[in-house]
This record gives C-alpha cells, sequence and structure tokens, in this order.
C-alpha cells in the first residue's frame, strides 16, 4: 500500500502525458502509485504510458472505456484505491517536484479536511506565464465563497481517503446526513468537482494551500473553452442546489445566488435589470443567521456586495471601496472588468418563488 494514490482520467491525451507522467515520477516523495484510468483512448495515449509503466512499476494502467462519464471514471477509480491519500492529476499538467511534499504537510496542518487543494500556474502552448489568480486558503473562506463559484482548482486537489468514504461521497451525486426525499441533481462532466467539493465545504472540510502545486496548461482542447456556456449551466445548478442545502442545515431563509455566481469569471445575463440589492439583503440575512466563518462571510459579502448593482459607475464605486480593504482573489476582478466590457455569460433566471417572497 502506498502512501498517496494518484488517480490520472484521460482520453486521447498523448499530446501531453508523458510530460505530466515524468513531472510525477521525480516527485521528492516516493512513496506513491499512479492510476492511470484510461476511457477509451484511440491516439498513442496506451503506447505513451506502457513505455513509462515498464520503466516504473509505480504506474499502473486501468482500461475504463465503458464507465459513465468523468463522475463514473474517477468513482472507478476512488474503488481502486487504499491509500491514505487520493491525488488528482490531469493527463495535460505538470506537477512541481514538491507537490506531494506539501500535500502531505498540508493534511497535518489540517487534521479535519477531507479535500486539500493549492495555488498554480497557468502556462500556455507556447510556455509563457499567464496571470494568475491567488485562490483563498482558510476553510471558512471557502465555504463562504462555494455558492457563488469553484475557488478549488481540482488538479491540485487530494482527499483523504477513509474521512471521503465515511461521507459516502462520491464524484457528481449528492451525499450526506439529512438529504431530503427528493430528486438530486447527477453530473456526470464539466462540474462532479465543484458539486463534490461544494458539498464538502458546506461542513467546513475543504482548504487550499498556498503554495504552487502544478503548472496548469490552458490550451484549446481544454474542457472549459470547448463547452463553456453548457459549464457555465451546469455550474448554476451546482449553485443553486449547493444554497438550499445550507439553507436546510441551517434552517435559514432561503436565497437565490444566481445575481452574485461568477463562474468563468463572468455574471450570468438576467435580462435589464441590473439591480439586486433586495436579493443581496435576503443573502445577507441568510448567511448571517448560519455558523460561517465571521471573517470569511465578511470578506464574501462585501465581494458579493459589489455585484448588486450592475450599472457601471455603482459597480466602480462599490469596486473601489472593495479594494480598498481586500485584495482581489480567484475571478474577482475579471468578473468586474468583463461586465463593464458588456461581457455576459448564459442567460439565467431568478427563482420566482424567493422573488415573490
Amino acid at each position: 500500500m502506498a502512501y498517496f494514490d494518484i488517480l490520472l482520467p484521460v482520453k486521447n491525451g498523448a499530446a501531453y502525458l508523458a510530460e505530466a507522467l515524468d513531472s510525477l515520477r521525480v516527485q521528492t516523495i516516493g512513496d506513491w502509485r499512479l492510476l492511470l484510468l484510461d476511457h477509451g483512448s484511440t491516439d498513442r495515449t496506451l503506447d505513451i504510458a506502457e513505455s513509462r509503466a515498464r520503466i516504473d512499476p509505480r504506474i499502473r494502467i486501468h482500461s475504463l472505456p465503458q464507465a459513465r462519464g468523468l463522475s463514473g471514471l474517477l468513482n472507478a477509480g476512488l474503488d481502486l484505491c487504499d491509500a491514505k491519500y487520493v491525488v488528482r492529476h490531469d493527463a495535460d499538467d505538470i506537477a512541481l517536484p514538491d507537490r506531494l511534499q506539501h500535500t502531505r504537510d498540508g493534511f497535518a496542518a489540517h487534521p479535519d479536511g477531507v479535500a486539500l487543494g493549492g495555488q498554480l500556474t497557468q502556462f500556455d502552448d507556447q510556455g509563457r506565464t499567464l496571470a494568475q489568480h491567488p485562490l483563498p486558503t482558510a476553510p471558512g473562506r471557502i465555504t463562504a465563497a462555494m455558492l457563488f463559484c469553484n475557488p478549488v482548482a481540482h488538479p491540485t486537489v487530494a482527499l483523504r481517503l477513509d474521512r471521503l468514504q465515511a461521507l459516502g461521497a462520491r464524484y457528481g451525486v449528492a451525499f450526506g446526513q439529512g438529504i431530503p426525499a427528493r430528486p438530486m441533481p447527477e453530473f456526470e462532466n464539466l462540474v462532479e468537482d465543484y458539486f463534490l467539493f461544494g458539498q464538502l465545504a458546506l461542513w467546513g472540510l475543504v482548504a487550499n494551500l498556498p503554495q504552487r502545486l502544478i503548472r496548469y496548461r490552458m490550451h484549446s482542447g481544454g474542457v472549459g473553452r470547448q463547452k463553456f456556456a453548457a459549464q457555465m449551466a451546469a455550474s448554476h445548478a451546482v449553485s443553486l442546489h449547493l444554497a438550499a442545502r445550507l439553507s436546510e442545515m441551517h434552517g435559514t431563509p432561503a436565497f437565490d445566488p444566481t445575481p452574485f455566481c461568477n463562474h468563468g469569471g463572468m455574471l450570468y445575463d438576467l435580462g435589464d435589470r441590473g439591480d439586486f440589492r433586495a436579493e443581496y439583503a435576503a443573502l445577507r440575512t441568510a448567511l448571517q443567521r448560519t455558523d460561517m466563518d465571521r471573517a470569511g462571510l465578511r470578506r464574501e459579502l462585501a465581494y458579493r456586495r459589489v455585484l448588486s448593482q450592475r450599472s457601471r459607475p455603482a459597480m466602480l464605486a462599490r469596486y473601489a471601496q472593495f479594494r480598498s480593504t481586500h485584495r482581489p482573489a480567484m475571478n474577482e476582478q475579471t468578473t468586474v472588468k468583463l461586465h463593464l466590457m458588456g461581457r455576459k455569460g448564459p442567460s439565467a433566471v431568478l427563482s420566482q418563488t424567493l422573488a415573490a417572497a
């Protein structure tokens, strides 16, 4: 049994797979096993994987072409794991040499954590480093942010396997005690990570490390670029689910997070209306009645207040006020910039039930 099991799902990833595997083989901690989960590749992916497996027996190849979406593939991988921690890695990213060392030290610093991510360095196909956006580190801050976007970079994440299993947590499905008996969404692709981490974050079980763990490749073949609209729609569904779940857990009034969501760095298109101060008041009232970390909540509410009025003068004034006391993180500055440039995400609809209330 290894200390780390590394899950690497891949389908037709020959272009970058060798570099990804080689970056893991030179980790400063060598007590790991890599489970390469092939989802029916038709290019040279398996040839490359087999060549590395011949020289490094820690690499194991599993052919799972019938897995149901990425969620099914990752869940099949979890079923194969028996290490203390499960590390996620993608076939087009590069692990920094001390990634596993930082992860081991990070779990020691967060003994109650179930999911632990970290920072990343984005780069393009020409190797140029792109603008970096820091991700929040404290569990309380992550819990507050998770209602509106995903503050965790999936390819940097490691999971504490025994606690994950004890919670019945899986990719793409709802889990946890007290879930009401009604149909729940399932996500096979696109936002399976956001759904998993969002539910864990409701219990304060997610943190990010301050260290950079990987080099994250931005390229035209990435899912986020190819299926942006579908990903935005699925992310909206997760935000709605998390908001409803939070209200059920704490017995607080229902609220609609839609006007304040900025998945992909963009606000949803809500038509001609630009004043959402009433929705912000409902949001603030509900969240302040939870046991959420006060400092993290105040920080999050300060930014969501910026988005409550979408006219150019109001948003600029509120963002300037926000910047005077807070350092922008994640996609916060991008969201304001794109909105002021007239860029909008897909259309969304506010909950009429909540609006009537």
